[in-house]
């Protein structure tokens, strides 16, 4: 099959001499679009694709650098819409647990937790979840403004793009006083302000976590007045939802409430049902939100693993058949063991522990397979990480997520074609989010591009060895430039800040 651009501009002034930046020769190429592969060379200049199709031999001589990918499928660069990497990016630019599995774009500011604006600064310690981005204490919250954190990003480029989110918990956390009652009218101007400052600079959108303490008591009106800036400069709202166990049918509606008042897409973050009596109602709630697609703009996103990871704290441990230490900020050694266990090797009640070990973040397993895959094989679901860059003992995800989708949930299960794989990390998630010219293979787009081996992609992090590198990506390029090859960074720093179309 051939998809050759030989009639236009691109393929014209290769003809003519002009040599490819970089060049991917033969490889078998799936392009985000859910479309059947197809067998081409792939030609990038000056961080654009710029050719597709069968390259003479003088084109493919003249190109600056050139990657034979006979064998290999060539996609787009991965799209993790789901990420707590807003400090990661700036203290760790290299960003190999993403480069690693093929991830060339994250989502930062996920859950209501945004490293920025703190227009005065956090209290200190870092409240929880924010400890999430800042477990130290140390600091990490210093962007007055969302658009010095977004100069930040370009002053020291990381490898790979960034989408951000606005939080509605750091809103609160930097204008209220207290935190564990509504918003006032003034603290609800205060952060309205905050929220239009951020997504005039380049915030693609804003998010929610009225899952945890700090925005619990935050009423769905609040949102709603808090966000009303998006009425009139779009964006997408991304929720963690109020509840994901009992109450979740509830939460669903909150959030839709949201979205549909504002006028945006709203997207269900990480959908899971947790919870030994809420195992199985996936084939209640994935009904539902078919159902309000047809009404207004939804979409959702998931993890391919039956654990969850967040903070520590007692109600969730109470939630879970097990409980993993991913980090301790004051006891480091009990990262990677389980919590019942340091329980028994402290003599304390569990509350107690779990005080003495805070800040720290845990993995939960609380939720069924069946479930995943039910929610994972959902033809709008987006994937997305949720990894959290902490601790000796992260959970796998922040790893292994997008290997574990094409070689367990594709190759090895069957969940899906590769084809659908592909365009549930890539397309889908470009289209939801408004990522222009992100996530598909086409000419004009930019060059974000995976190659990998079909026959042996695979995660290799698991519970008791987290941080272990996927098999099978051979190569990873951002906007034109080889950041990954032969199981190493190349040290390039390529990434841009990707703001709203």
């Amino acid at each position: 099959m051939s998809h050759s651009t030989a009639g236009s501009d691109s393929a014209g002034r290769a003809d003519q001499g002009v040599p490819f930046d970089l060049l991917v020769r033969r490889g078998t190429v799936i392009d985000g679009t859910r479309s059947p592969r197809f067998d081409a060379d792939l030609g990038v200049r000056d961080a654009r694709i710029v050719f597709i199709g069968t390259v003479d031999e003088a084109s493919a001589q003249a190109a600056r650098r050139c990657i034979e990918a006979r064998g290999r499928i060539v996609a787009p660069g991965f799209i993790d819409c789901h990420t707590h990497d807003d400090t990661a990016l700036l203290t760790d630019p290299q960003m190999t647990p993403k480069v690693s599995q093929g991830v060339t774009t994250v989502v930062t500011g996920n859950c209501g937790i945004s490293i920025a604006p703190v227009p005065h600064g956090l209290p200190k310690p870092t409240p929880a979840p924010l400890d999430l981005l800042d477990a130290s204490g140390g600091g990490a919250f210093i962007y007055r403004s969302f658009a010095a954190y977004l100069d930040a990003l370009r002053a020291t480029p990381p490898a790979i793009n960034t989408a951000a989110l606005v939080g509605h918990t750091t809103l609160r956390a930097a204008t209220m006083s207290a935190l564990d009652r509504p918003a006032n009218a003034q603290e609800i101007a205060e952060m309205r302000e905050l929220l239009e400052q951020s997504l005039a600079a380049g915030a693609i959108g804003a998010s929610s976590g009225l899952f945890y303490e700090p925005a619990a008591a935050a009423p769905t009106e609040e949102v709603i007045a808090v966000f009303e800036p998006m009425r009139r400069l779009g964006g997408i709202y991304c929720a963690h939802m109020r509840d994901e166990s009992e109450h979740i049918v509830e939460s669903i509606d909150e959030t839709l409430r949201i979205g549909r008042e504002l006028g945006v897409t709203a997207l269900i973050s990480h959908h899971k049902v947790a919870g030994l009596a809420n195992f199985g109602r996936s084939a209640e709630t994935l009904p539902l939100i078919a159902q309000r697609m047809l009404e207004q703009r939804v979409c959702l996103d998931c993890y391919p693993y039956a654990a969850s990871s967040t903070m520590l704290s007692e109600s969730r441990a109470g939630m879970a058949s097990k409980v993993l230490i991913a980090s301790s900020y004051p006891h480091p050694e009990y990262d990677g063991r389980d919590l019942d266990d340091v329980i028994a090797e402290m003599g304390l009640p569990r509350a107690q522990v779990i005080e003495k070990l805070l800040p720290a973040s845990a993995i939960y397993f609380a939720m069924h397979e069946d479930d995943v895959r039910r929610i994972l094989a959902f033809p709008d679901t987006m994937i997305g990480s949720d990894g959290i860059p902490l601790g000796g003992n992260p959970h796998p995800r922040l790893w292994g997520t997008f290997p574990r989708v094409l070689g367990l949930y594709s190759r090895e299960l069957g969940l899906f074609p590769l084809e659908t794989a592909v365009y549930k990390m890539t397309g889908l998630t470009a289209r939801n989010f408004g990522l222009t010219d992100r996530g598909e293979l086409r000419v004009g787009a930019f060059a974000d591009i995976t190659i990998f081996d079909a026959a042996t992609v695979r995660d290799t992090a698991d519970f008791q060895h987290s941080t272990q590198k996927a098999r099978g990506i051979d190569a990873v390029i951002v906007n034109g430039a080889l950041v990954w090859q032969n199981g190493q960074g190349t040290g390039a720093r390529p990434g841009r800040v990707l703001t709203r179309a």
